[in-house]
């Protein structure tokens, strides 16, 4: 049975890319951090489409952690380097730390993974979805670290997808826009309906409509090098 290897699995975009996949055949291994009664339930999920689950602690930042959760692993066809965390300020009043820690796991831990993943792939294959955003791609006003360590997520896909083609390996990446998930609860609704107004389908997409677009690049044996977006319209 062959293997996707999702991380940040735990709640959100992760969990839906996770039930997406285990409706697909693959057996799913998931890293979380810190949230364990969410990691549960997506096991459980996981475990009612019939495919084999396993949650792993990991801070994809850490470099020991990362060689332990893949050691673990085994018949690794996808990674889907999902994991990320946000900041909201600006950018006179953000300290250095929290910089580093936004590229620490958007970036390094992208990079960490992906770099283990390309150890088990080569000479058999394989497939990696990186989950940017469309601040990526436009910027976005008082989340500069958050943007900027998008961007460096998109052209990190790129240059991936290029190197790791001769090998049979694929890279791509989703960029999403305004989805519903915990990500986004520091805004209030007003602050939502009026982000929404901005968007020509007329609504915030959903963690599930987010995972089908990972399912279309999973599957798409000749793509590689693309940033798919899914942002009902915000970004064209």
């Amino acid at each position: 049975m062959s293997t996707a290897l999702i991380t940040g699995g735990s709640r959100g975009i992760g969990r839906a890319i996770c039930v997406c996949l285990a409706k697909e055949g693959y057996d799913i291994a998931f890293c979380y951090r810190k949230e364990e009664k969410e990691a549960e339930e997506t096991l459980r999920l996981i475990r009612e489409t019939g495919a084999g689950g396993t949650a792993i602690r990991c801070d994809v930042s850490d470099e020991r952690q990362v060689k332990e959760m893949f050691s673990s692993v085994y018949g690794l066809e996808v990674l889907v380097n999902n994991a990320g965390i946000s900041s909201y300020g600006l950018i006179q009043d953000m300290p250095l730390s929290e910089w580093e820690r936004l590229f620490s796991v958007n970036v390094t831990g992208a990079f960490l993974c992906t770099r283990a993943a390309v150890a088990k792939m080569r000479g058999r294959g394989g497939c990696i979805v990186n989950v940017a955003s469309m601040w990526g791609e436009t910027g976005a006003s008082c989340e500069a670290a958050y943007s900027a360590s998008k961007a460096a997520l998109i052209g990190f896909t790129k240059a991936a997808a290029k190197e790791l083609a001769p090998s049979g390996i694929r890279v791509n990446a989703v960029s999403p826009g305004m989805i519903e998930t915990q990500m986004n609860a520091r805004f209030s609704e007003e602050e939502i309906a009026e982000f929404v107004q901005g968007i020509p389908l007329g609504r915030q997409g959903t963690p599930e409509e987010a995972a089908e677009a990972v399912r279309f690049l999973v599957q798409s044996r000749y793509v590689t090098g693309e940033i798919l977006r899914v942002n009902g319209g915000t970004v064209v």
